[in-house]
């Protein structure tokens, strides 16, 4: 039941999420989730602390710190705990707090990496034009300040700042731009084999569900069609003839039996999975018993020819196709002659049922998915079924099945 457990459990740790657990606790958050109180507090507290020590560090270079300038990171800082909301807002935010840091002429140090994690957020999140242009305004916003509107900014009698200053601050952002678009591009493959393992395991559920119906259609049909004959005549000599209808209610007693069991046996399936069925599936080594079923049900049935050894799979789809077909001649044929021919060669395995007919149009209980029961059996072995009337009348089953192929379901 590999449907069943590719519902149940699934074939990856990930399921469900947004990546690995690591993604989880990084903040790799769903848009509407927990406010990330914790990163943005251990990071704004990073951020002012790595100012005030570059702040001695640049002693006389730059401008000291002031409240004003530890409410820009504040704010720089703040901002990051929406940053799953509004990435957008956060991002560009972030970068005006940085320029207008900077334009101040406070001390460089960590307020670049409230903007790093905002590109970082929003381009994870899709907006990376908005990334972009943050960035890119940032950067613009630092040549126009180091190289020009120096001159009236403080700190007072500072210098221009050197270009290859610029090239460090190029490769930063180009380096955050490619770290951000690298896990964004992860993250979408993560969602798009997430996606692929839940339609597989939708896939195999169907198909599983369509296999056990398919089986329990084919088990109870034949014996339902004996007991509903052997019904009929049980309550035609009920009175004229009691001994016939004891033979007859003795039928329907073998031939409820035997569904029983068969029908237990496909229901072992549904047991724990990895479990072995406790009874091996049926195969055309039970032709005899089969006709005798039939026979119960009043038609004759004559085989002509042996099957060779067939994998499970096969095997089992030879018998259902063969039960089936005999079920549908008791059913729906005033014929109570049947013929089964086996042919076989190195390829393939043919099977043909005939019966003389003709059709009697009655009701039967039928569910009317036999024929496709039997081509979906078919066809999951890789061969094909034709059934229809014959030119001289009766009507005619022919199934194709490869040898050496096992049905997809069947390799379960």
């Amino acid at each position: 039941m590999d449907g069943v457990r590719g519902v149940r459990g699934g074939d990856s740790p990930w399921r469900g999420r947004n990546g690995p657990p690591w993604w989880q606790r990084f903040g790799g958050e769903r848009p509407g989730s927990r406010w990330p109180w914790p990163s943005t507090l251990l990071l704004t507290l990073f951020v002012l602390a790595g100012s005030n020590y570059a702040a001695h560090q640049q002693v006389g270079e730059r401008a000291e710190l002031d409240p004003f300038a530890r409410a820009l990171l504040v704010i720089g800082s703040g901002l990051l705990l929406w940053r799953h909301r509004r990435p957008v807002f956060v991002v560009f935010g972030t970068a005006l707090a940085a320029l207008l840091y900077l334009g101040a002429g406070y001390p460089y140090g960590p307020v670049f990496l409230t903007v790093a994690l905002a590109c970082f957020s929003a381009v994870v999140a899709g907006h990376r034009k908005a990334a972009w242009t943050a960035l890119g305004m940032l950067w613009a916003g630092h040549v126009l300040v180091a190289h020009w509107l120096y001159q009236w900014l403080p700190p007072d009698e500072d210098s221009a700042a050197p270009w290859g200053q610029e090239g460090v601050i190029a490769a930063w952002v180009v380096a955050i731009v490619a770290v951000s678009e690298l896990v964004r591009t992860r993250r979408e493959q993560w969602a798009r084999e997430r996606a692929e393992r839940a339609r597989a395991a939708r896939r195999r559920a169907d198909e599983e569900r369509l296999r056990i119906a398919r089986e329990l259609h084919d088990v109870l049909a034949h014996s339902i069609s004996v007991i509903n004959v052997q019904a009929g005549v049980g309550l035609a000599l009920l009175d004229s003839d009691p001994e016939q209808a004891r033979t007859a209610l003795t039928t329907i007693k073998a031939a409820s039996k035997e569904a029983l069991g068969e029908v237990r046996q496909v229901l072992d399936t549904l047991r724990t999975p990895g479990d072995a069925p406790r009874t091996p599936a049926p195969g055309l080594d039970r032709l005899p018993e089969l006709t005798s079923q039939a026979a119960d049900a009043g038609l004759t049935v004559e085989v002509e020819g042996t099957a060779p050894p067939l994998p499970p799979g096969a095997d089992l789809a030879a018998f259902r196709i063969v039960q089936e077909a005999l079920t549908n001649v008791v059913r729906h044929s005033g014929s109570r002659h049947a013929r089964v021919r086996l042919d076989h060669d190195k390829d393939a395995l043919r099977l043909r049922i005939d019966d003389d007919g003709p059709a009697t149009g009655a009701d039967a209980g039928g569910s009317g998915n036999g024929l496709a029961g039997m081509r979906e059996r078919a066809a999951a072995l890789g061969g094909t079924i034709e059934a229809g009337p014959r030119p001289d009348g009766g009507f005619r089953v022919l199934a194709v099945l490869p040898l050496g192929v096992k049905a997809k379901e069947d390799d379960r």
